[in-house]
This record gives C-alpha cells, sequence and structure tokens, in this order.
C-alpha cells in the first residue's frame, strides 16, 4: 500500500484534492449567482433555486448508485468518467438559452459530481496505508471547503466582469484543463477486488443503517442542519441583492467566506469529542447556530456578516460530530454507511431551499425564521432521542456481557 510522504502519496494525494476542488468549484459558483439569473429569466426566487437545489438533490440520489457500481468496475473509472462529464455539461450550459434547460443540465452536473464525491475516500482507504489515510484525508475535506469558497468567488466575479455565458464556458475551459493533471496523478488501483452481484447485498446493507436508530437519527440532523445552513446564505443573498442594498454577484460571493469560521470549528470538533460527549457537542452547535440566526434578525450588513460567520461556525461543528458518529457507530457497511449520510445531507441542502426560499418569497425574513426555529426543534429532539438509543445500545451489550 502507498506509504505516507512517499512519491506515489504526493501524487495520489495531490490529484484527489485537485479533484475535490474542482468538483465543488462546480456544484457552488452557481450559488451567489441565483438573485442574477431571476433578473435575467424574470423568474421568481423559488424558480430560480431549481438551478441549485437542482445539483444537489442529483447528487443525493446519485450517490449510492455510483458507489455500488465502483464495486464493480472499481473506483478509478468512475472519478475518470466524473471528471470528463464536468466540462462537457458546462459546454452545454455556455450554449443554453432557457431555464428549464439549464436546470436539467445542472441536474445532469449533480450526477457527475457525485461519482467523484461518492468513491474518493474508498480508493483512499485501498491504496493508502492507514497512517497516509488520515492524513490524506484532512487534505481532502480541506480542498472540498476551498473549492466551495473559491467556485463562488469564481462565479460571482467572473460573472460580472465577463458575463453569465462565458463564465460557463471559461469553467469548462478550466475543467478540462484540470483533468488533464489530474489523471496522471490517480494512479491505476492495485488492492481493488472487483465484486459482482453485489447489489442485493448493498441493499441489504442500506435497510440495516435505516433500520438503525443511532444511526439514522445522526444522518438526519446532518441533513436538518445543512438544509438550514446552505440556503440561509441564498436567503441573505436575495436580500442584500434587492434594494437598497442592491451589491452585486462579485460582492455577494464573497459573503462565503463566512465558511472559514466552520472550518475552524470543524477541527475544534474533535477536541471537543476527547474532553466532552457527542450529544453536548451537537445541542452546543445547535446553540451556536441559534445565536447566528438571532443577529441575523437585525439585518443590517454588518449583523449580516456577523451572523453568518456564528452560523457557520455552528454549522460546521454539527456536521463533523454527526459524521464522525456514523464512521464510528457503523459495525459493518461503513462506506455505504457515510454515503447513505451524504444522501441525506444533501437531500435537506434541496429541500431545506425549496421551504426556506419560499418562506423568503411569501414573507421575508420572519417566515425562514420561523421555518429554521421549527427545524432546530426538530433536530434538539432527535439529539436527544440519538442519546437515548445510544444509552440503551450500551445498556444492552453490558447486560449481554454480564450474562
Amino acid at each position: 500500500m502507498i506509504a505516507l510522504h512517499s512519491q506515489d502519496y504526493k501524487k495520489v494525494t495531490l490529484g484527489l484534492g485537485l479533484g475535490s476542488f474542482l468538483v465543488f468549484c462546480n456544484l457552488y459558483y452557481f450559488q451567489p449567482l441565483l438573485p442574477y439569473f431571476m433578473v435575467k429569466f424574470n423568474a421568481t426566487e423559488l424558480q430560480v433555486n431549481w438551478l441549485f437545489s437542482s445539483t444537489t438533490l442529483a447528487i443525493a440520489l446519485s450517490l449510492l448508485p455510483w458507489a455500488i457500481l465502483s464495486e464493480i468496475i472499481g473506483r478509478r473509472p468512475i472519478m475518470r468518467c466524473s471528471l470528463i462529464l464536468i466540462p462537457c455539461i458546462n459546454f452545454l450550459m455556455f450554449i443554453s438559452a432557457d431555464l428549464h434547460t439549464l436546470i436539467l443540465l445542472r441536474a445532469l452536473l449533480g450526477i457527475a459530481l457525485a461519482g467523484f464525491i461518492a468513491v474518493a475516500v474508498a480508493y483512499m482507504a485501498e491504496e493508502l496505508e492507514p497512517p497516509a489515510m488520515l492524513i490524506a484525508i484532512g487534505g481532502y475535506i480541506s480542498a472540498n471547503t476551498l473549492g466551495g469558497i473559491i467556485g463562488r468567488i469564481y462565479g460571482g466575479v467572473m460573472t460580472d466582469a465577463i458575463g453569465i455565458q462565458w463564465t460557463m464556458l471559461v469553467m469548462s475551459i478550466l475543467s478540462g484543463i484540470a483533468l488533464l493533471i489530474i489523471f496522471p496523478l490517480i494512479l491505476k488501483q492495485r488492492h481493488f477486488i472487483g465484486r459482482q452481484g453485489r447489489l442485493l447485498h448493498h441493499v441489504v446493507q442500506i435497510v440495516r443503517h435505516v433500520k438503525n436508530p443511532n444511526l439514522i437519527f445522526a444522518m438526519l440532523i446532518g441533513g436538518l442542519n445543512f438544509s438550514v445552513f446552505i440556503n440561509i446564505f441564498s436567503v441573505m443573498g436575495f436580500k442584500l441583492s434587492a434594494a437598497p442594498i442592491s451589491l452585486p454577484a462579485s460582492l455577494l460571493s464573497l459573503l462565503f467566506l463566512c465558511y472559514l469560521s466552520g472550518t475552524l470549528s470543524a477541527k475544534l470538533s474533535g477536541r471537543w469529542m476527547h474532553a466532552h460527549s457527542l450529544f453536548s457537542g451537537l445541542l452546543l452547535g445547535i446553540g451556536i447556530s441559534l445565536v447566528g440566526l438571532i443577529i441575523l434578525s437585525q439585518q443590517t450588513m454588518l449583523t449580516i456578516i456577523i451572523g453568518l460567520l456564528v452560523l457557520s461556525a455552528g454549522a460546521f461543528f454539527i456536521h463533523a460530530l454527526a459524521y464522525s458518529h456514523i464512521g464510528r457507530s457503523a459495525t459493518q457497511g461503513k462506506s455505504t454507511a457515510t454515503a447513505l449520510y451524504l444522501v441525506m445531507y444533501y437531500s435537506g441542502g434541496s429541500i431545506g431551499g425549496f421551504i426556506l426560499i419560499y418562506c423568503w418569497q411569501i414573507g421575508g425574513w420572519w417566515p425562514v425564521l420561523a421555518a429554521t426555529s421549527i427545524i432546530y426543534t426538530m433536530m434538539v429532539s432527535l439529539v436527544f432521542a440519538l442519546k437515548f438509543v445510544s444509552r440503551s445500545s450500551l445498556n444492552f451489550n453490558k447486560t449481554t456481557l454480564t450474562v
């Protein structure tokens, strides 16, 4: 297997990092442009939200099929297919002329992006030595975050400078160049063993995970968390692009630098788990997020920035704790469990977009705050339910050992 600091390790981690950066750039560069598309297509907030939610929903629906297919043909072919499709779909978006075609193409892009997201970590687990994998995953996640931030800034700045059509063409060209760099860096797998006829096996595992309250409650917490977090940024984009503030897309995209507070809090989540419990951490994250929403309620430029910084810190803290709980608690089928978590995660982002943006469209901020309060109440209930089932499971295991 590939050892830490070896030449192959440097190649593979660079290739996967660049691939991750490219994928998340493509996923998110449309998000700050939703107000721009309202004007371009004379559409409502809810209609243009499909341009972003169709992508996240397509990712959610495609993750498990890609993961299952990779069990048969391998991880590298799936990642290569994903990277090839990205510039092709961007070019089709460049020549598209109407909103509905663009929404369809963004959904196809989501299917393409899901291929890389679904199998990159599995590739690392099979090819890298355990110490190397731990370091590599940290770099991979950092590339996710950086790609999301840079993608949004790219979308806003480039659209203001050259227009959306040329922005999509440039993204297509850059994605094509990037895949030529990435392909030779992701080495052929040496430890992959193809498994034919594994569909039933994966279906059984998925059913087991869904029936396991210790897992499904954490997955639901992750999905509800993302449903609020990602879409509050879209709501603030609609507010700040409208009169009297009327920020251009380039400045709106800079709001996503507030994600950096979440990068810090995600790292601190590991230290929290060493000293405290998962449940107190989840409640702390929810509390921090609620404080961010209360600050946002003041609706000034300064409070919006501070509120988004606080909200990001809380949301990433919750995400890191819930995601790590899945990896620790799944006794079998860990890859299927983590993929199912991401299905819930991206589904939450998509569904939450329609709920919160509909609330914004019909009544402004206060209906949005009411909806998010209900969602956080559901999350608190799930945290206590998760605590209860975890204790019940622990007591059952102790009783079994005693007997």
